[in-house]
Formats: structure tokens, sequence, C-alpha cells
């Protein structure tokens, strides 16, 4: 019987970005060993202390390295606006108080200024509208 150690993606990631930190460290320990030599214990210790602190933080940071359903991950997707100027294809709105560069999807009416708008996702620092009016469609897929 084969015995299989299967390891989450999340923790597996996680441990991957901690190797350049534990590196670094080895390193700078082995550097202030040469110029003062220090214990054994005391390098081991350092490292194995890291090594702790890598392990306690892990529960806390978990979510951080999951990986996310793009069609969730979006936080501005559902928000509501308003067209603060006709958006064919492109324009500004106000969401939560702040300016946002706009577009309307390919092919899709011009909107104009001081309609109600609603977030169907994020590309960079533009968002992807639609009127608010309009049937919720499903946010169009990332190129």
């Amino acid at each position: 019987m084969k015995l299989r150690l299967r390891v989450s993606p999340t923790l597996l990631k996680y441990a991957l970005l901690q190797v350049p930190e534990l590196a670094l460290l080895a390193t700078a320990l082995l550097l202030v060993d040469h110029w003062k030599p220090l214990p054994g214990w005391l390098f081991w210790g350092v490292l194995g202390l890291w090594l702790a602190k890598d392990m306690a933080l892990y529960p806390l940071l978990r979510n951080a390295y999951a990986p996310q359903d793009p069609a969730t991950s979006d936080p501005m997707a559902g928000l509501r606006g308003i067209a603060r100027e006709r958006l064919a294809p492109s324009g500004y709105i106000l969401v939560r108080g702040e300016l946002w560069q706009a577009e309307i999807p390919e092919g899709a009416a011009a909107i104009e200024a001081g309609t109600q708008v609603r977030v169907l996702r994020t590309r960079n620092l533009t968002l992807l509208v639609e009127p608010a009016d309009a049937p919720p469609a499903s946010p169009p897929r990332q190129p």
C-alpha cells in the first residue's frame, strides 16, 4: 500500500514564499558568524524560532494565500454608482463617493450622465459597468 502525502496548494505556496526569507536569515547569520563566531546552538536556535514564527502565522495568513475564484474576488462587482458623464464607451462614474473611470461592454448602448450604473468587474483601475436597471448579466470573462 502506497502512502500519499497530500499538501494543500495554499500551504505549499506559503512555504515556498518563506524560503527566500529563511535563506536570507541564514546568510545573515553566516556573515555574522564569519565576523564574530556564534555558537552552533544560537545559529540553529534562531533558525528554529524563525520557522516557528512562520508556522504560528500561517493560520492567520492562510486566506491571503488561498486561490480565489475570479468571479467572486472582485470587491467592486455589484456596487452601484452614478454616471458623471456620458459613457460612450468610456467616461467617469461616482461610486461610494469616489470618481472612477468606467467603460461599457463592447457593443452596448451608451449610458447618459446621471444614470445609475452597476459595476460588472474591474480591469486594472477601470470599472466595466452596465445600467443598474438592466437585468443582471454574468460578468464578461477576462481575456
